[in-house]
């Protein structure tokens, strides 16, 4: 159930949340933090919790469409893994949408968690550092996802 719960929060379909599970799995430390924190890096995510979004699946669909452009790079992948120091913005045609407009005005309510930063005026987000278990608020349980593969 815990699972479940992950991979419909972060809308990633089973053969994408076993493949994070395994690089999580590789890479040193506790595997269940490096699991939210590979799912917390995904571009669609970021665009999420910097404000850009309502919902993640949202952030999904207005990335995809190539609204926003990657370290000056248009791209248009939401599974994109951000690194420290990348940074989010806008592509200048985006810009001119409704939906953009709207945004900029009620972009000032949002909080954002500590390893991103949003400059409001200009509209470009920035990733300060990668996510740790203490930044990341989730409802499940990660423990139980480890097990659950480890069986």
């Amino acid at each position: 159930m815990e699972k479940q719960k992950a991979k419909y929060s972060y809308g990633v379909m089973e053969r994408q949340f076993r493949r994070f599970f395994e690089e999580a799995s590789r890479m040193p430390g506790i595997t269940g933090e490096n699991l939210l924190a590979l799912l917390e890096r995904r571009l669609d995510n970021v665009v999420f919790r910097l404000g850009f979004a309502d919902s993640r699946s949202q952030a999904r669909q207005i990335v995809r469409h190539g609204h926003f452009k990657l370290n000056g790079r248009k791209t248009n992948v939401p599974s994109c893994l951000v690194k420290a120091g990348d940074l989010i913005e806008w592509r200048k045609e985006s810009t001119k949408s409704e939906y953009y407009k709207i945004l900029v005005e009620k972009i000032e309510d949002k909080d954002i968690p500590s390893w991103l930063s949003l400059d409001k005026a200009s509209m470009i987000g920035n990733v300060l550092s990668l996510p740790t278990r203490e930044e990341i608020r989730t409802n499940f349980n990660e423990k139980a996802i480890v097990e659950y593969y480890s069986r």
